[in-house]
């Protein structure tokens, strides 16, 4: 189970709120990181995303030290990494969010196993959100029977 996950960005306050808005929850400062928010779904699990300055991402510390910042420049605009979240607001609330923030929204399919709605947090760090219809898809698809089929090699390219 993830309790929580931390996400760079350029205004880490609007997408703090923004990400809380989603979730139904809210959104504070988050005082062990310089200029950094955290959003809080306000569920049992304490689910949260921390959101770091994009030029201040997280580096290993010295010796027995935590992680601390380390400042960067020129931070990538895009990434591998992406969360996919649920919501109990509706495609349309979702899409709505986007346009109203001037970030893309738009609702996909993941290979007819479940729908998402992907929204790209300024445009840069894609959300799948999950509205409660496309949660009860993935939980129905996506299981240890389904993953397991990976398991048999691919053929060798010719």
């Amino acid at each position: 189970m993830i309790f929580h996950a931390s996400i760079p960005a350029r205004d880490p306050e609007r997408v703090a709120a923004v990400i809380a808005e989603i979730w139904g929850g809210q959104s504070f400062r988050f005082p062990p990181w310089p200029g950094a928010r955290v959003a809080m779904a306000g569920d049992v699990r304490g689910s949260m995303v921390e959101v770091y300055p994009h030029t201040l991402p997280m580096a290993p510390g010295n010796g027995a030290g935590m992680a601390r910042p380390h400042p960067d420049a020129a931070p990538r605009p895009y990434a591998c990494f992406h969360l996919a979240i649920g919501t109990e607001r509706s495609v349309e609330e979702i899409l709505a969010i986007g346009r109203r923030e001037g970030w893309r929204a738009v609702p996909c399919s993941r290979g007819g196993v479940f729908d998402v709605v992907e929204l790209w947090l300024e445009n840069g760090l894609m959300f799948e959100v999950l509205t409660p219809e496309m949660q009860h898809d993935y939980r129905r698809g996506v299981n240890l029977d389904m993953w397991r089929i990976t398991r048999e090699e691919e053929p060798m390219p010719a």
